[in-house]
């Protein structure tokens, strides 16, 4: 059940039954010649409305924009300091707290989000520590899972696309945007085929070393049907993940 999409009443109710939440986290970036820009949204997006089908978990709304500093050398691509995302999670999460929410499960689509999203939850539990008396009462439990990360998610891609899978601008991810929308498509001619990989710094250094926005990755193999297979394989697995986070003590 999608949050938005409730009345006060029915989260109200579904409170009485659960404390459990699953929050979407994915990033506004450049995807390559044929990836949209809203690939990382739109897989945490849509893997997380499937998970909270499979598990009768309640979604909030995705956090759209993430940490991509490095992107913005690409046009369309958005950003939020760590710091300003650090503080969106930590309202997001107490506003929920205030209501009787306890484990957030937020499920993430982007790389880059990981380091700030922890150190999120690190300012989350210091500012519950710091609290005087310290009662001896359950507290807010949050956990980061990356789709990706899924080992459904990772056989598939080694199965599918070998080592041209890469780190960015994936067949796999593109693949689970043309499954969600179908009708936004692109088409791109891919040269070389399987782009170069490496390191970079910041928005400049990015740009000069991978000019068209990929890294390590071949996403012209992604198909729509690939995309079906891969969240088939993956919604068990983080469902799965989400009730055992949801009943543990």
């Amino acid at each position: 059940m999608l949050l938005h999409l409730c009345t006060w009443a029915e989260v109200e109710a579904r409170l009485e039954k659960s404390r459990g939440i699953i929050i979407p986290i994915g990033s506004t970036e450049q995807h390559g010649p044929n990836g949209l820009i809203g690939t990382d949204a739109i897989c945490a997006e849509v893997f997380a409305k499937a998970v909270g089908e499979a598990a009768d978990a309640l979604v909030a709304p995705t956090i759209a924009v993430g940490m991509a500093q490095h992107h913005l050398g690409f046009s369309g691509s958005m950003t939020l300091r760590p710091s300003t995302l650090i503080a969106v999670i930590r309202d997001m999460v107490q506003s929920l707290r205030v209501h009787g929410f306890e484990r957030f499960f937020f499920l993430n689509g982007h790389g880059g989000n990981v380091a700030t999203v922890t150190a999120a939850f690190s300012e989350i539990y210091a500012e519950a520590s710091l609290q005087p008396g310290l009662p001896n009462t359950p507290g807010l439990r949050c956990t980061l899972q990356n789709w990706y990360d899924a080992g459904a998610a990772r056989q598939l891609s080694r199965e599918l696309y070998g080592a041209q899978e890469g780190s960015h601008a994936t067949p796999s991810e593109v693949s689970v945007t043309f499954h969600a929308y179908p009708e936004a498509i692109k088409q791109a001619v891919l040269d070389p085929p399987v782009a170069p990989s490496g390191r970079f710094t910041d928005a400049a250094d990015y740009r000069r070393r991978f000019p068209d926005g990929r890294i390590g990755s071949n996403p012209g193999l992604a198909s729509a049907a690939d995309g079906k297979r891969i969240m088939d394989a993956v919604v068990p697995e983080l469902a799965s993940a989400y009730r055992a986070f949801v009943a543990a003590p």
